[in-house]
């Protein structure tokens, strides 16, 4: 996979030399480049920005220098058939839609993926519609209901929870199926190691068992547990067709019951 990221403050995007997505990098396995929008431009003061139309606080970034940088890194300065289509463009915004693990697995199956960073105001919107017309997949996508100052933190999230979906990036690939958002919809279970006895606290004695039944069936609870108190938009969210009787047991004692073929909980609270 290829991955351009363009950006006024392209140091910011250096963390993605170190761990898993710096080593995929070294190996070959993601071609990661990140760019300076500055390149772009066309005056002595290297300009990007300029005052709203319609009146308004700070400032837009200019839609014909980020034309000459995405047509530059997506090739279509080249003239290649079809370049439009091959690419598919991320800007993170926080008027997008939310980015999720979902999110991340289908764009990791992509093979060219084009990052714009905005600042200030953010960047001028005949941009997106501009390579949506022009047929190039093209995603606003947020990665919380905040505010950040650009769109490089969100690019370095957007970045490693793709990156790592790479074959060969995390070196076991099962540390992938059971984590947190993965394929069941559950937070991941807790997680222990040596020593089995710290400041009074212990390990609890089922994961000393080597008892692998017991093992997998008290994680999956404990996962059940987790996301029943943190995250009770994901129990609403899961399939019943795919829960066990076990399962409706755990949830039932964390006040969650089916209702009309959904689960649900007393009070109906939409937390």
């Amino acid at each position: 996979m290829r991955i351009d990221v363009v950006t006024i403050f392209p140091d910011y995007l250096a963390a993605l030399d170190l761990s898993l997505v710096g080593k995929a990098r070294t190996a070959g396995i993601l071609d990661l480049r990140v760019h300076d929008l500055r390149d772009w431009t066309t005056d002595r003061h290297r300009t990007v920005d300029d005052t709203p139309f319609g009146g308004g606080a700070g400032m837009v970034m200019r839609p014909d220098v980020w034309g000459r940088a995405i047509d530059d890194v997506a090739g279509l300065s080249a003239g290649t058939p079809d370049a439009a289509g091959a690419v598919h463009l991320v800007v993170p915004t926080p008027s997008g839609e939310t980015f999720t693990q979902r999110t991340a697995e289908a764009l990791a199956t992509e093979e060219h993926l084009v990052v714009a960073c905005g600042r200030y105001e953010g960047i001028d919107a005949r941009v997106a519609e501009h390579y949506r017309s022009a047929g190039m997949r093209v995603s606003e996508l947020s990665i919380g209901d905040y505010v950040l100052n650009g769109g490089e933190v969100a690019a370095l999230v957007m970045v490693e929870a793709v990156g790592r979906l790479l074959p060969g990036v995390v070196g076991n690939p099962e540390s992938l199926v059971e984590e947190s958002h993965g394929a069941a919809g559950l937070l991941e279970y807790p997680v222990y190691t040596k020593p089995p006895a710290w400041d009074d606290l212990e390990v609890p004695d089922v994961l000393l068992s080597g008892h692998h039944a017991r093992i997998h069936r008290w994680r999956r609870d404990q996962a059940l547990r987790r996301t029943a108190v943190r995250r009770p938009d994901m129990v609403r969210a899961l399939d019943v067709d795919t829960l066990d009787r076990h399962d409706l047991e755990v949830l039932a004692e964390a006040g969650w019951s089916v209702v009309d073929g959904r689960l649900d909980r007393a009070g109906h609270d939409a937390s």
